[in-house]
């Protein structure tokens, strides 16, 4: 039997990729650095072996994986060319896997991992599924008629994949440090939507995926009067966010999802409209009422008398998403923000509009700038984005108790990179 060694086992999407693999009865195993990440319970869970890195991991008979945050100088993968291991780089392997499936990849610059998770939990309801969500979360399956992944387009990484269907959130710049321009962005879209093999499902309130190029086609969604799929009637509940959705101007069902916020209805909709085009009824579809949601996507908790949320947020866009989900959720409570700036590239490319977004909450801390491996830090600090957020404060790690002020408060932990170590030093003080 091939043993499949996965390089950074860790990593959200190598993780969930290892569990699919496990599950669909492969023998796995991974390395990683040695510092707890929250995928790793997961795959404890499954009783996937994870070693320190080494190149003593690499056997020849071995088939490697490795995730996309680490060079050809890095010592598992020199180990595995000098053996001749049979090697793939994350993305180029899943393009691989996926042929097997009706495969649904869910992309767009905002909203990929908790759509995959929305559709991944309806199509799972109904069908033997696999799946892949970028929170480290993954289910694979001999039997399974469907396979729902998120598709990423960093580095162009989306183009390895050919699958049967689409959903497109949006088009954004992000991911300065490889994408040039909005323009450059929108091409690598344009690229993907050409490899599609049935259908596109893309938000039309985006006026990017609104000139997208394809060979199949492409049924739009979203609130405006134009789409196919439109959402009218959104009413907040004590159980989430009712709505009715219209098929081209005749109304089609109301739904709910037991989630708040405007782009927690689109992501929705996409999954309607993928769904409905794949045939099953509005009753299949309903299923997204029980969807208790994905890691690090508005994961909540009490705590005393504040309410303590955990979200990956890391761009202006999304954290006014988060902001305004807090907001229809807890209308009488005020909305605290700290929030970890990603990547420095990223922080200078949008510092004017990080402030913007912050200052949509009623209170801001920022935390200092988690850097990446693959960047200098230059001269910048995140002195330079309090400058611009009046009244903001600066938090360091050892003096979140500061937090405790804000009695009734919705405190919004925020960030792509160790964000939760600064809720867990204000949990244990």
């Amino acid at each position: 039997m091939t043993i499949y060694h996965f390089v950074g086992i860790k990593g959200t999407g190598m993780s969930a990729l290892a569990q699919i693999l496990h599950d669909s009865g492969e023998q796995v195993q991974g390395s990683d650095v040695d510092k707890y990440f929250f995928t790793q319970k997961l795959l404890e869970d499954k009783g996937i072996r994870l070693l320190p890195f080494s190149a003593d991991n690499i056997q020849e008979d071995y088939t490697v994986i490795a995730g996309n945050a680490f060079g050809d100088d890095h010592e598992e993968i020199q180990r595995a060319r000098e053996l001749g291991t049979t090697f793939y780089r994350y993305h180029d392997f899943l393009g691989k896997w996926m042929g097997g499936y009706t495969s649904v990849a869910v992309t767009g610059a905002h909203g990929k991992t908790s759509t995959t998770g929305l559709l991944a939990h309806v199509l799972e309801e109904n069908h033997p599924t696999s799946f892949l969500i970028g929170d480290g979360t993954g289910k694979g399956g001999e039997s399974s008629r469907y396979f729902a992944f998120e598709a990423c387009e960093y580095r162009r990484h989306f183009l390895s994949y050919y699958p049967d269907y689409a959903i497109m959130t949006n088009v954004d710049f992000d991911h300065p440090d490889y994408f040039s321009s909005i323009d450059d962005v929108f091409q690598a879209f344009q690229q993907m939507a050409k490899q599609v093999k049935k259908g596109i499902i893309a938000c039309g309130d985006d006026e990017y995926l609104q000139h997208i190029q394809a060979n199949v086609p492409v049924v739009y969604y979203g609130f405006d009067e134009s789409n196919d799929f439109q959402a009218k009637n959104v009413k907040e509940t004590k159980e989430g966010t009712s709505f009715d959705v219209f098929v081209r101007g005749m109304y089609f069902d109301t739904f709910l999802i037991p989630q708040f916020g405007s782009h927690t209805v689109l992501n929705a909709l996409s999954v309607i409209a993928l769904c409905d085009y794949e045939g099953m009824p509005s009753k299949e579809i309903a299923a997204m009422k029980s969807f208790a949601g994905v890691k690090r996507r508005f994961t909540e908790k009490e705590w005393n008398s504040q309410i303590l949320v955990d979200d990956y947020a890391h761009h202006p866009i999304e954290i006014s998403a988060t902001i305004d989900s807090a907001r229809k959720k807890y209308k009488e409570r005020p909305v605290v923000a700290i929030f970890q700036p990603h990547t420095f590239s990223r922080t200078k490319a949008f510092l004017k509009e990080f402030a913007e977004s912050l200052q949509q909450a009623d209170h801001v801390y920022l935390c200092d700038i988690f850097g990446s491996a693959r960047e200098s830090e230059g001269n910048l600090t995140i002195n330079h984005l309090q400058e611009l957020i009046p009244a903001s404060n600066l938090l360091d790690l050892h003096e979140t108790e500061k937090l405790k002020e804000h009695e009734s408060g919705v405190l919004l932990f925020m960030g792509a990179g160790d964000i939760q170590k600064f809720q867990k030093a204000y949990e244990e003080k």
